[in-house]
């Protein structure tokens, strides 16, 4: 059988590699294997070949892959762990590579978990899939040919951004297709639970990676004319009366162990202004309504129960941000939170006249449910700068909290119907034209606890989220896109030398 395909696995020892080298030999399609390590490796398996290297993400170690890349298709397996192949699963990615002409093919898998095989899908390929960390499995297949002419489009090297890098580039001009199969089985060695992994780039100990993956995403969206100048259209606050300067949006439903709680930290703030409180109930059953009624007395809270029976959160953020009392901004707080002090309120709405800005982003806390803080702590959201926000938004996952907005312009554009990744689509959309405001002191408490909507998601809900998202970043670009064509082409149609 012809050989087709020479691959590439991070080296570790012989005990960690050997059933991974004789699983792929096995194949019967492989030609040489090679091993990546940042250590000299004293006695090579027979078939493999020793390459050493700083980091198996660096742009130098996808230059030295590019170079013995002689084979019509290149595979890279990502973890240290044992890769099991299932019948014929290289043949298939192979086959699929050829018949779509793709740069890069990936596929669902199984891992096993503590000794127990299950499924892992994985989503598709879009746009705007622009998260360094988006999941497509340990195996990657790519066309070697255009590996090697992607390499040659690096311009920065990148000691962790490499791989990242190099699938922007391959994205650029070629298909990068995922295969609806299960191909392989990986062993999964991180078991920690959905809710304790979305903060993981926001981590301070990974900020040096942080900015490579900014950098990096940056350079692919100018390229691609996604970018956006730091040029933003100025707000005029007077411009319509409101009775009320600001309104904080409580959607709820069934949280009756913490809306006291968020209620309390909201009646609780000292402004300068006049505020209220309105809470959309989207149909409690576990006494949360008759929980809010215990604050009845109080005239700056507004209780609505929606007549719909088909709203998300997003949807109740319509209903609280059209109603006739909602004040000139509208400040988020989750039924779940609480806002650190009595301070928070006069804090967010201050950023807005002193940036100009349209919606501001704060900074919160992570705490367990008795507001104990937890890991990681502090989620500043630092990677948001007033020069270069709005385009790594499209990279990153989250904006931070509280989120606020002018209440005029969210009326216009209005909040996707959706309980998940509402608000992210709110900031990108905002950023597409305004300027997006930020606190850096803590304003807000984050509690996670095991009732919260994105604690422990299987793989299905994580998929479905992370598509969706996706999918907003796609629309997102686009539009972006085609605002710069316009732009570009109406610039060029008025030439002051010629006119």
């Amino acid at each position: 059988m012809k050989t087709l395909i020479n691959c590439f696995i991070p080296y570790a020892d012989t005990a960690q590699a050997e059933q991974t080298i004789k699983n792929l030999k096995e194949t019967g399609v492989v030609d040489t294997i090679y091993l990546l390590s940042n250590q000299s490796i004293e006695t090579v398996p027979e078939g493999c070949v020793a390459l050493q290297i700083t980091h198996l993400n660096a742009s130098k170690t996808m230059l030295e892959i590019a170079k013995h890349a002689t084979t019509p298709y290149t595979l890279l397996y990502t973890k240290y762990s044992t890769l099991q192949l299932g019948l014929f699963a290289l043949d298939r990615m192979m086959q699929i590579a050829d018949d779509n002409l793709a740069g890069m093919v990936y596929a669902d898998h199984y891992q096993m978990v503590d000794g127990k095989q299950r499924m892992a899908p994985v989503i598709d390929y879009q746009f705007g899939s622009l998260r360094d960390d988006f999941n497509f499995g340990s195996v990657l297949l790519f066309n070697s040919c255009y590996f090697k002419e992607s390499t040659l489009r690096l311009e920065t090297p990148y000691e962790a951004a490499g791989l990242y890098d190099l699938r922007l580039k391959i994205s650029q001009l070629y298909e990068i297709v995922h295969i609806n199969e299960y191909l392989y089985t990986e062993i999964e060695d991180d078991n920690r639970k959905s809710g304790e992994k979305i903060f993981d780039y926001v981590d301070p100990k990974n900020r040096s990676v942080q900015l490579e993956m900014e950098n990096a995403c940056t350079e692919h969206l100018k390229e691609i004319e996604g970018y956006l100048e730091p040029i933003f259209e100025k707000i005029e606050f007077d411009d319509e009366k409101f009775e009320y300067e600001a309104s904080v949006i409580i959607p709820v439903r069934n949280r009756i162990r913490t809306i006291r709680d968020a209620i309390n930290s909201v009646l609780m703030q000292k402004t300068n202004f006049k505020f209220n409180l309105i809470i959309i109930d989207n149909h409690s059953t576990d006494g949360t309504t008759e929980a809010i009624d215990e604050f009845k007395s109080d005239e700056r809270l507004i209780h609505i129960i929606p007549q719909r029976n088909d709203l998300g959160i997003g949807g109740c953020w319509n209903v609280g941000v059209h109603h006739k009392d909602c004040g000139k901004f509208a400040v988020q707080l989750d039924s779940d939170d609480v806002y650190k002090d009595e301070n928070t309120l006069q804090i967010m709405v201050n950023a807005f006249y002193e940036q100009n800005c349209a919606m501001v982003v704060g900074t919160y806390m992570m705490t367990d449910f008795n507001m104990n803080m937890i890991a990681p702590g502090i989620i500043d959201h630092k990677e948001w700068t007033p020069e270069n926000g709005r385009n790594n938004a499209l990279r990153i996952n989250g904006l931070g909290a509280p989120r606020a907005f002018y209440t005029p312009i969210l009326r216009e554009i209005k909040v996707p119907n959706t309980s998940y990744g509402e608000d992210y689509a709110l900031g990108l959309r905002f950023s597409r034209n305004y300027q997006i405001g930020r606190v850096y002191e803590v304003v807000y408490l984050c509690r996670r606890w095991d009732d919260n909507s994105d604690a422990s998601l299987d793989i299905i809900k994580m998929n479905g989220h992370n598509l969706y998202k996706d999918r907003i970043r796609t629309w997102e670009l686009d539009a972006r896109v085609t605002m710069n064509y316009l732009s570009n082409d109406a610039n060029e149609e008025y030439d002051p030398e010629l006119n």
